[in-house]
């Protein structure tokens, strides 16, 4: 099992896992050799026992291995060990296109445009090296903190597309051509149609084609027709849409030549989106236009107009788009993002994506703050303990250690005049095992009168104490001693995240536990602070190595009590032992002498027999 500290090929050691697939798990991992932080894919048990599979899962993964771009995820390595068989690949971090769609809506058309051709030129890439991806698709598509767009997964849908039980087939669908639909031919036109419908996606926020099952969508791929974007977006720029159909045609041979072609119209969409320059091929659309071969120079001035143009200048209402992210500073003249001869268009397009990086890092930190209960968005729900008949103070300890803080916490007091003792609740709201979420209140009952009981309680509910400490900060747990899974648990718990771990042995501390923490409990700290774990590997196995000489003057026999160990040393000879667990040994050793026979021949004399035993230190290895 891959659990966070576990070292994979003596190099990458797993820090946490980030996402699982319908083929693969994918985990962060620090790679001790170079120093960087890496993501490895780790092939599920149904994949890696399929011999034929993994054999062409390597030779695609090692063919993608060669592919450079900054819009691709670059693959670093390729392997296996213990039957696991994993690829070792540039840690992006951010979200992925799909998760971006979900939380924004519908894209604008500039910002669709721009990650559209940020994957187009990826696609590029790879195309121009003989490699079609084939699963082009958002959840395959991620956008870093940085507003970077680049595609992940080159090379392995070719490998799965042959395996029968591709759990993610059902998110693949939905995007797949209508030839990878009837199992024909695939080539580079069908990542085109892929990207056409991510479009789609973009500036609708929905799939064309959807359905209950896998065949009733690959269905539709074949013969129905899709609503046109603009039906779902009034706003979009016909030059946009048509690029979309075009990209999106059922037969290969209506689409765009190559992707090269379609990175063109995109560039043009950007400096005329109104104006209907798009040819679609003995479509319902129009008539059959003919297209005039463009040269290198109107492609340069084309490029440079769209940079210009790609600009966010419009007034829209959208609070991802804000001036304060176009200052000066982003127009940095050393700013060489790729070596290409559109470099005015790579910046500015690297522009819009910090504009989109605005958006994509407010996600991921809602996203984060959801799972460990900062915001609690999405009503994250806890078991309710009892903390009837306990003292206000140790309650609050109590209930923190589920997730609560003071605000979800409402006090009052009576005074019952009973023999329960001041600052001693006598009542919660929700009672023990209940689910209860962080979103909701719960409020105790506590014996005193007015919070001026002797255990200090105000009536905001906090004893003196607590209430001239920091706002905002939460106690350090101790974890020494617990096991790695209960540590991380028990400091998520108390809204402190475990970023890393080191291994060392230990003689005190059992394999797997707790040896150190790099901030002591006790201590008080911002919620989400950072802590590294020190996590026992056991007592480190110590073995030991033995010379043992013979003394006597002729051959002498050995017994190791310790090894069940005995045999012969010759003359001036010596045994050598090593790998030996213990420190010292008893070694007997027995000499007995020869005298010469009536008969002319050497006889032992056990008359004269030599014995000795000795405790022999050894030396550690």
């Amino acid at each position: 099992m891959i659990t966070q500290g576990v070292f994979i090929a003596d190099r990458y050691e797993i820090i946490d896992k980030v996402g699982s697939g319908g083929m693969s798990d994918v985990y962060r991992a620090k790679d001790h050799i170079l120093g960087r932080e890496v993501a490895i894919k780790i092939l599920k048990p149904e994949f890696s026992e399929d011999a034929t599979f993994v054999a062409k899962f390597r030779t695609e993964a090692q063919s993608a291995a060669g592919l450079e771009h900054p819009n691709i995820v670059n693959i670093y390595d390729v392997g296996s060990e213990n039957g696991l068989y994993f690829i070792v690949m540039e840690y992006v971090e951010g979200i992925t296109l799909k998760t971006y769609i979900e939380k924004k809506g519908q894209l604008n058309f500039k910002e669709a445009i721009s990650i559209a051709i940020q994957v187009g030129r990826g696609i590029e890439a790879a195309h121009q090296k003989g490699i079609i991806h084939r699963d082009i698709k958002p959840q395959n598509i991620i956008i870093s903190t940085e507003g970077k767009v680049k595609v992940t997964d080159f090379g392995i849908a070719r490998a799965a597309s042959s395996n029968t039980i591709h759990a993610d087939v059902m998110g693949s669908v939905h995007y797949s051509s209508p030839e990878q639909a009837r199992n024909g031919f695939v080539d580079g036109k069908s990542d085109i149609y892929s990207l056409g419908i991510v479009m789609y996606e973009m500036v609708t926020g929905r799939v064309p084609f959807d359905g209950d099952n896998t065949v009733a969508i690959a269905i539709q791929h074949l013969q129905e027709e899709m609503v046109a974007p603009s039906a779902y977006a009034p706003d979009l720029p016909i030059s946009l849409e048509k690029i979309i159909l075009k990209a999106t045609m059922k037969k290969a041979d209506r689409r765009y030549a190559t992707i090269s072609d379609m990175l063109m119209d995109l560039k043009k969409a950007l400096v005329s989106p109104n104006e209907d320059f798009v040819t679609i091929v003995e479509s319902d659309l129009g008539q059959t236009r003919v297209m005039h071969k463009v040269t290198p120079e109107q492609e340069e001035s084309l490029t440079k107009r769209a940079a210009e143009a790609l600009t966010f200048n419009d007034d829209y209402d959208d609070e991802y788009y804000d001036d304060e992210y176009y200052d000066d500073e982003y127009y940095d003249d050393d700013y060489d993002d790729e070596e290409e001869e559109d470099s005015k268009m790579d910046r500015i397009l690297t522009i819009s994506g910090i504009v989109a990086a605005v958006a994509i890092v407010a996600i991921v930190v809602a996203i984060v703050g959801n799972v460990v209960g900062l915001f609690n968005f999405g009503s994250k729900k806890v078991k309710m303990i009892n903390v009837v008949g306990t003292q206000y103070e140790e309650a609050l300890q109590q209930l923190e250690g589920i997730g609560l803080t003071d605000k979800n916490v409402v006090v009052s007091y009576e005074d019952n005049g009973s023999d329960v003792a001041d600052g001693i609740i006598t009542e919660q709201s929700v009672p023990e095992g209940k689910e209860f979420s962080l979103s909701d209140t719960l409020r105790l009952t506590v014996e005193g009168s007015d919070g001026s009981s002797d255990s200090g309680k105000s009536d905001s509910g906090k004893s003196d104490s607590s209430s001239s400490s920091s706002e905002g900060t939460v106690s350090v747990p101790s974890v020494v001693g617990m096991t790695q899974a209960d540590a991380t648990q028990t400091l998520s718990n108390s809204q402190i995240i475990v970023t890393s771990t080191t291994q060392e042995f230990s003689d005190e501390i059992a394999s797997g536990s707790v040896i150190s923490q790099s901030i002591e409990a006790g201590e008080t700290v911002t919620p989400n602070t950072s802590i590294t774990l020190v996590i026992s590997k056991g007592k480190e196995e110590v073995t030991y190595s033995y010379s043992i000489p013979n003394p006597y003057d002729g051959e002498c026999t050995y017994e190791i009590a310790e090894l069940g160990k005995s045999g012969t040393i010759p003359k001036n000879g010596s045994i050598n032992i090593s790998e030996v667990k213990v420190d010292t040994l008893t070694v007997t050793l027995t000499y007995t002498p020869l005298y010469l026979s009536g008969d002319g021949t050497m006889q032992p004399n056990p008359n004269a027999k030599e014995t000795s035993t000795q405790t022999v230190k050894g030396t550690a290895n």
